[in-house]
Formats: C-alpha cells, structure tokens, sequence
C-alpha cells in the first residue's frame, strides 16, 4: 500500500521560513513525478510545485522566487523549502505522487498524502 506522510507545517509569522517533507512508501520513488499542493476551505486544490524524474520544477506564479521543490531518491523524499511566507500562503499542503508534473493539476495525480497545515500571521 503506498503512503505519503507529510511533516514540518506549522504556525509562523509573515516572511519567515518553513520546510516541508513527505516520505512515500513508493518502490522506484525516482520514476514519479511529484507535487505539492495546497487547498484552503472552499478553495480548490492548486498545484504549487512539481518535479520530474529528470529534476525539473515547475511552480505556481503565487510562489515563483518563494518556494523551492527538491527530492531526494535516496530517501524516497520530497521537500518544499518555503520563504518569505505571506498570509495568502495559509492553507492545507499535501504531497502528491504519479501525475501531471507540467499541468499540475489534482485530478491528474494518483496518491495522496494526509496533509499538514501551514498557518501564516500578519
């Protein structure tokens, strides 16, 4: 059974940093596309960033020059490095596997994580 869990959201204050990580019981984890996304309540689920099997990024315009995507096959792990945090940044972040890494759109991506919330103060 494939699971993503992912840790390290939090509460921080406007233009402070935050990493996340997601961990995925994914055999050959190098040969999916993976994606982080973000949904607020009665929001849609946007696609922030994505990498391929080949380290290309692909971000959403809100969080281009803010936000970094990295994996690390090694450890079957995805990162979101995330800077200068704004209030609209507030939301419920999830890792995806096995999608769209260019459209990034959810319906597209097969496995999910859990989620962890991320909460921005002015």
């Amino acid at each position: 059974q494939v699971q993503l869990v992912e840790s390290g959201g939090g509460s921080v204050q406007a233009g402070r940093s935050l990493r996340l990580s997601c961990v995925a019981s994914l055999s050959s984890f190098s040969t999916y596309c993976m994606a982080w996304f973000r949904q607020g309540h009665g929001k849609e689920r946007e696609g922030v960033a994505a990498i391929d099997t080949y380290g290309t990024k692909t971000y959403a315009d809100s969080v281009k020059g803010r936000f970094t995507i990295s994996r690390d096959n090694t450890k079957n792990t995805l990162y979101l490095e995330m800077n200068d945090l704004k209030p609209e940044d507030d939301d419920m972040y999830y890792c995806a596997a096995h999608g769209d890494c260019y459209a990034r759109q959810a319906r597209t991506f097969r496995y999910w994580g859990q989620g962890t919330p991320v909460t921005v103060s002015s």
